[in-house]
């Protein structure tokens, strides 16, 4: 699996909405008719998709930004802008989106075409159409896109697999691997051979199974030692986990006590997916099967003595993982997934001290300001009748702020002017 890579950051930003038209019917009679200028587009949002047949980040730690398309400005004649088209990102299935500033868990990708709209796109502006109102019936402005947000993001690839094996670097694993399915793992006498897990496919009696090779650990994994938890946190997809020992080596149970540990240690509720233990090199005369096989029914696992080399026990251990992953299924159901959908919550209007100035915080009030093109008189004077109607003015001087105060929305300063002044 060349170019794996199982963490990647990445910045995406959504298109801009498209610009509303300002524009009047004009017909042969009348040289300016009642305003007919259209709304712009929406801007294109980021969407992650889960996809089956990727298995690496790579491309992200490559290429980290990525941005949407904008909508399209709206026309005469109330023609709308076109929407731009969404920005569909693919990555493997088990990719783990987190916000990287908050840390919070966005969503998990564990199924199949599961999507998650990382940054929506922008509303398009309304033209001077919509705009119209019996305070203004022919308003000669029209409203800028709405901004698209930008997201820093960091993405976190967990394998999604039916068995893990587990153990020892040289244990016996990538063979194991490589002899009971149709992956190929690299396989050599020293530690870590398996630098990345390494995905298989398993098949027995008309079932299917992915077993995941996962990197050897060592005392301290957990902690980060070696490939530490990198590469740990794979082992929360397994439905079962496989305990892998060589049991022709100087200490079979001392190394499954180890490896046990350091599953437990990074995640106890692993500890009852270990339901598998597999002791390799059967073959070899140094092979001591009794240790293993003791240590595997104190913990009620089940224990399948193999060669991979000789062809020894390598049925039985198909049987036994694809029991083992039917009963961890039925107990346990397929791993969740889930994207994160914030509810609609209230938007409340509030106003801080900054220097001599005053700041109103409000997601809306902010939009709104940045969509009202600010040179035009007769857009500042409609966007000071809705500032009124959101209750802005009224919040300004309960805290105390009179005319001519600066007041500060998003990045525009203001001086305060109350809407019943009349000015």
């Amino acid at each position: 699996m060349p170019g794996f890579v199982d963490e990647a950051r990445v910045v995406v930003r959504s298109g801009d909405g498209g610009n509303g038209t300002a524009s009047f019917a004009r017909g042969r009679n009348r040289q300016r008719g009642k305003p007919d200028g259209g709304d712009g587009g929406a801007g294109g949002s980021v969407v992650f998709v889960a996809d089956r047949s990727l298995a690496t980040l790579a491309v992200y730690a490559q290429r980290p930004h990525h941005r949407a398309a904008h909508g399209s400005s709206g026309g005469s004649n109330r023609k709308r802008g076109a929407n731009a088209d969404d920005l569909e990102l693919a990555v493997p299935v088990g990719t783990v989106v987190v916000d990287a500033t908050s840390g919070e868990l966005l969503a998990d990708l564990a199924g199949e075409g599961l999507r998650f709209v990382a940054a929506p796109g922008g509303h398009g502006g309304r033209g001077n159409a919509s705009l119209t109102s019996p305070a203004d019936r022919a308003p000669d402005f029209a409203q800028r896109g709405q901004p698209g947000v930008e997201r820093e993001l960091r993405l976190e690839l967990r394998l999604v697999a039916d068995v893990g094996f587990l153990g020892a670097p040289n244990a016996g694993k990538s063979t194991l691997l490589g002899t009971i399915s149709r992956a190929h793992p690299t396989v050599a006498e020293y530690p870590f051979t398996t630098l990345i897990p390494v995905l298989g496919m398993v098949e027995e009696g008309g079932d299917r199974i992915t077993v995941a090779d996962l990197p050897g650990l060592i005392e301290g994994a957990a902690d980060g030692r070696g490939l530490g938890t990198r590469f740990l946190r794979h082992a929360q997809r397994c439905a079962v986990l496989a305990c892998v020992v060589d049991l022709a080596g100087d200490d079979p149970e001392g190394d499954l006590r180890a490896v046990a540990g350091e599953v437990v240690g990074y995640d106890p509720e692993l500890e009852e997916r270990m339901q598998v233990v597999v002791g390799t090199k059967l073959d070899l005369d140094a092979a001591v099967e009794e240790p293993a096989r003791a240590w595997a029914a104190e913990r009620g696992a089940t224990f399948v003595a193999v060669s991979a080399h000789a062809g020894i026990g390598l049925d039985r251990l198909r049987e036994v993982l694809v029991r083992e992953v039917r009963r961890a299924i039925a107990e346990r159901g397929v791993a969740p997934s889930f994207v994160v959908y914030r509810p609609v919550v209230a938007d409340p209007i509030r106003i801080e001290r900054e220097g001599g100035a005053y700041r109103v915080r409000s997601a809306r009030v902010e939009q709104l300001v940045a969509m009202t093109p600010l040179a035009n008189s007769r857009a500042v004077r409609h966007l000071q009748r809705r500032l009124a109607a959101l209750g802005v003015e009224a919040a300004l001087e309960r805290e105390g702020a009179g005319e001519g105060d600066e007041v500060v929305i998003g990045e525009v300063r203001f001086e305060f002017m109350p809407e019943r002044s009349g000015r």
